[in-house]
């Protein structure tokens, strides 16, 4: 479970590079103390040009929402372009992307458990 936090002043966090995905920042908001990955909140930023078509089509074991807050991004897969104000919720297994984004982007990931 994510510790209780009271209001926050967002851009104080650092934006600090995520392991194992270059091109990616975050601001991490809150996350489980478990580490893991699988329960968290956070900001997450796509440097401009980044293709995760390398890495092929995701799907992770938590659910997943996702806000996009500027920028673009690109669903390979699906042919759309999505822009500020696009949402997303997936529940696990459920394979999205590889993604493009020409600009950049920055989203709003909400990360929990199945329940």
């Amino acid at each position: 479970m994510k510790r209780t936090q009271e209001f926050l002043a967002v851009d104080s966090l650092p934006w600090t590079e995520v392991a194992g995905a270059p091109g990616v920042s975050e601001r991490l908001l809150s996350a489980a103390p478990s580490g893991d990955g699988a329960e968290l909140t956070r900001l997450a930023r796509w440097a401009p040009g980044l293709d995760t078509s390398a890495a092929g089509v995701i799907r992770h074991q938590y659910v997943e929402e996702v806000l996009l807050l500027e920028g673009e991004l690109e669903d390979l897969t699906l042919g759309t372009v999505f822009t500020a104000g696009h949402y997303a919720c997936r529940p696990p297994g459920m394979p999205h992307g590889p993604y493009r984004t020409g600009p950049g982007c920055v989203m709003l990931e909400i990360r929990y458990p199945a329940r």
